[in-house]
């Protein structure tokens, strides 16, 4: 089963002679180029003689492909053929053919994918950030309850295959890119201390992000989780919101909120095997708070709206999930309920008063049920339609 994404909207728009995929392993990246434009040859840097000729004789690699349109998976595995793609894309420019893409590139390790495509195509490619399957992509494709999508996450292969295990293949996705892809890359040498700290990290979704306290636990310094943290924020795995302040205001707190980027690693390395038990769990306003960032977050990237996303909380016990700024003067708050409740009077809150005056931004209540927008409250189904209704 295909399942659309709203990133091809952005895709279609863009004539870069180089377009560079990044996201996490298995997020759809191959699978979207092909199905966009199968007029481009398929070489994948996995295969190890590809490999071997890609980082040993470049120019012989790309030679027997001259006329053709490349796509080159996880090209990062090959940083001898970056100045060799350098090369390539300025004689197709002298050509003065018209422009077009010709060079499509994907990676799953973004810290090695970043060093070579800053130092050898800066100025010549365009970027595009991918990540796992939104809830309002899975609702166009599946008629299934929220609740299983916060325990599935968005993994295309999940949603493309009904009868696909999933603890089983969250498991081996932990196993192999969290615990062993991230690890080597990033040479780390306390593979058991870095395990139990994304466990740690996880059960944390949603909350302000205590890096001595969780070096504590783990039993390394806060140098080394800062460290770590930095590393799964390039890897796409985790994602930190900072804090929104202002002059206006000096009690504002400036402790940014961690969550994962996909809900069902978030919920596979906090232990749970299936989605009913997180209903009673004291964990679940946190992990639905983690898909409403999550939804917003993908929104941002697929339709490469720009906006930045802060959480806001003050000394004084005010505190509202996110707000987001859409543009520099326009505002927004969002609220995570899985109930649908009565939104807060955010005129009421001080520090909004004294931070925003007269132009209290809008509050929305973002929840779990229903399918129709009622006012302010905004089921997470329908959640990116309402943001992108209210930008555009």
């Amino acid at each position: 089963m295909w399942i659309d994404r709203d990133i091809s909207h952005s895709l279609l728009k863009n004539r870069d002679l180089v377009q560079v995929f990044r996201g996490p392993r298995q997020c759809g990246k191959s699978s979207l180029i092909l199905r966009l434009d199968p007029e481009f040859r398929e070489l994948s840097l996995d295969d190890p003689s590809l490999r071997e000729l890609a980082q040993n004789d470049p120019e012989l690699f790309l030679k027997q492909f001259l006329q053709e349109k490349l796509f080159i998976d996880e090209v990062q595995y090959a940083p001898n053929l970056f100045p060799s793609l350098k090369r390539r894309v300025d004689l197709y420019k002298r050509s003065g053919e018209p422009s077009k893409t010709i060079i499509r590139l994907t990676g799953s390790n973004q810290i090695l994918m970043d060093q070579n495509v800053k130092e050898s195509l800066a100025g010549r490619a365009s970027y595009f950030d991918m990540n796992t399957l939104a809830v309002r992509e899975i609702l166009r494709a599946r008629d299934i309850p929220v609740q299983e999508i916060l325990y599935q996450g968005g993994w295309p292969e999940v949603h493309a295959n009904s009868e696909k295990e999933v603890k089983k293949y969250l498991d081996d996705y932990i196993n192999t890119y969290v615990e062993k892809d991230v690890v080597l890359t990033a040479g780390i040498q306390k593979a058991p201390e870095f395990l139990k700290f994304t466990r740690l990290l996880a059960g944390r979704v949603g909350q302000l992000l205590d890096q001595s306290g969780i070096g504590i636990e783990v039993g390394v310094d806060s140098k080394t989780i800062r460290s770590w943290v930095s590393i799964l924020e390039k890897m796409h795995i985790i994602s930190l919101v900072p804090p929104y302040f202002s002059n206006y205001s000096s009690r504002l707190i400036k402790t940014p909120k961690v969550f994962f980027i996909d809900s069902g690693i978030a919920c596979r390395l906090q232990g749970w095997t299936s989605s009913a038990p997180i209903l009673t769990s004291p964990q679940q306003g946190h992990l639905f708070e983690n898909l409403v960032f999550s939804e917003i977050y993908k929104l941002n990237l697929n339709y490469q709206m720009g906006w930045q996303i802060f959480h806001w909380r003050s000394r004084d016990g005010e505190e509202v999930d996110f707000l987001i700024q859409l543009a520099p003067n326009d505002f927004l708050f969002v609220e995570c309920k899985v109930s649908r409740t009565r939104e807060a009077d955010l005129s009421s809150y001080p520090e909004v008063r004294k931070v925003f005056r007269k132009e209290i931004p809008q509050g929305i209540l973002c929840h779990q049920e229903g399918s129709a927008i009622l006012g302010s409250s905004v089921p997470i189904a329908m959640l990116g339609d309402f943001l992108l209704k209210r930008t555009t």
